[in-house]
């Protein structure tokens, strides 16, 4: 009873830092990413899953799993078993590295910029309702906006009227993904699912001119400041299905399925500009709920097999961004012309635990983890295509013998590039930029062994 009553406190503890995470999100958002990719739409997309699924290449729409959170696919809640509560929680940290190839008149350069963050990642629990009904929640990050740059404009009829003048771009915010939902198993070899997603965050972009070498009259000059921000609250809904045609005591083989309805975003958005001399003038400052921008339907299939000593699993993801947002455009700097593209993605994913029963060493226990995953990315850059790719790995540590718990340790290298590696604008080459990153991600699973909900009898 006593050990009951503690599984209850830690578990009550866990629910009321959950705002407090989402709190934490948005409070350090400008260091979630770095990314010039970033400066569009809403910003760079976050990977799913949590770390033990991410250290697989990010698999787990099929992963029928009684010891963790299937943050992917609702119909994995049906999968709790009854005397379980289950909980995820996990951090990310990460190192950016871009480079982008510089065509100037005399000679050819590269210039590089770097940049670590750290950030939650994910908060999620699963919990029985009744035989074969279980709900989940989780709340994850959706995408992530921060960048910054600058160029310097040294043009003879800028130069000669006032001087050199230094142009800004900075931005920052995020989106956070609240999913709750119910899975439904009414057999060990058929479950399905439905969720609930909510859509919250706020970013900001910011476009700056600033009179660096003032060389002609003796007024001041001053700052001009231009300031969008967007606040995204938007609810959509996710559908999910598992099929077992192998269920067996020594091993499960899983097809599963999911399907999110898209729908337009309608962000509201403001729209100012600052002047900065004496005092800080506001000179435009106007509301603009007409943004086009949609959230894709998105389609994900997936076959997972898994027995004591081995997992491995494969998804597809299909994202509609293209065909969902067919004319929208965005034009920023000097005439890129940012589209939207359909993104196909396709992760890969195993496990291995060399003797789960192992009393005497403990590294047989623990579970080795490898993954890739490949695809587009949601935007184009004057037509040009991205392509990015992502190599992982991890480990799980148990925490018990013969127990589910586990602290998770994954590591993840990627690499973003678009495909023509220069685009023309206003008749100038300019370079594409190459995108690098490498994250550590450490998680915890747990009370997937614990036995909770007993209703004990004394004599």
């Amino acid at each position: 009873m006593q050990k009951l009553n503690k599984q209850i406190f830690i578990a009550i503890i866990a629910l009321v830092l959950l705002p407090m995470g989402a709190m934490a999100q948005t409070l350090t958002s400008s260091i979630n990413t770095y990314s010039p990719y970033s400066m569009y739409g809403l910003g760079e997309l976050a990977t799913p899953g949590n770390v033990a699924m991410r250290s697989m290449g990010g698999v787990g729409v099929a992963m029928w799993s009684g010891g963790m959170v299937n943050i992917l696919n609702p119909a994995g809640y049906g999968a709790t078993p009854r005397q379980s509560f289950l909980f995820n929680f996990g951090i990310e940290g990460a190192h950016y590295q871009n480079s982008q190839q510089k065509y100037t008149s005399g000679a050819n350069g590269k210039s590089k910029t770097a940049y670590n963050s750290i950030n939650i990642h994910d908060i999620a629990f699963q919990m029985p309702i009744a035989k074969g009904l279980g709900f989940g929640f989780s709340l994850t990050p959706y995408s992530n906006v921060g960048y910054t740059m600058y160029r310097d404009d040294v043009s003879p009829e800028i130069a000669g009227n006032l001087g050199r003048v230094r142009y800004q771009y900075y931005g920052e915010g995020d989106v956070t993904e609240v999913k709750a939902g119910f899975g439904w198993a009414p057999s060990k070899r058929f479950s399905i699912g439905a969720a609930m997603l909510y859509y919250w965050g706020n970013i900001e972009r910011n476009y700056k001119s600033v009179p660096m070498d003032v060389v002609t009259g003796s007024g001041e000059f001053s700052t001009t400041t231009g300031v969008d921000t967007y606040d995204v609250s938007r609810i959509k809904a996710q559908f999910g299905l598992m099929v077992n045609p192998i269920y067996t005591s020594q091993r499960i083989l899983t097809l599963g399925a999911t399907y999110d309805i898209g729908g337009s975003l309608k962000p509201k958005m403001v729209k100012s500009v600052y002047v900065d001399n004496v005092l800080t003038s506001v000179v435009r400052d106007e509301k603009d709920n007409a943004l086009p921008l949609k959230l894709p339907m998105q389609v994900a299939a997936g076959i997972f097999y898994q027995d004591s000593r081995f997992r491995a699993g494969v998804d597809y993801v299909y994202q509609s961004w293209g065909s969902d947002n067919t004319d929208y455009l965005e034009s920023y700097g000097r005439g890129v012309n940012v589209g939207y593209a359909d993104v196909n993605t396709v992760k890969a994913g195993f496990e291995i635990i060399p003797k789960y029963s192992d009393v005497r060493k403990y590294f047989n226990r623990v579970a080795y983890r490898v993954g890739a995953r490949y695809g587009g990315y949601y935007h184009t850059f004057a037509g040009s295509p991205v392509r990015q790719l992502a190599l992982t790995a991890g480990v799980g540590l148990p925490i018990k013998l013969f127990g589910r718990s586990s602290i998770d340790v994954g590591f993840e290298y990627g690499v973003r590039k678009a495909e023509n590696d220069f685009v023309m604008i206003n008749n100038a080459k300019v370079g594409t930029v190459k995108q690098e990153h490498f994250k550590l991600s450490i998680g915890m699973t747990m009370f997937g062994e614990d036995k909770w909900f007993y209703r004990f009898k004394f004599n």
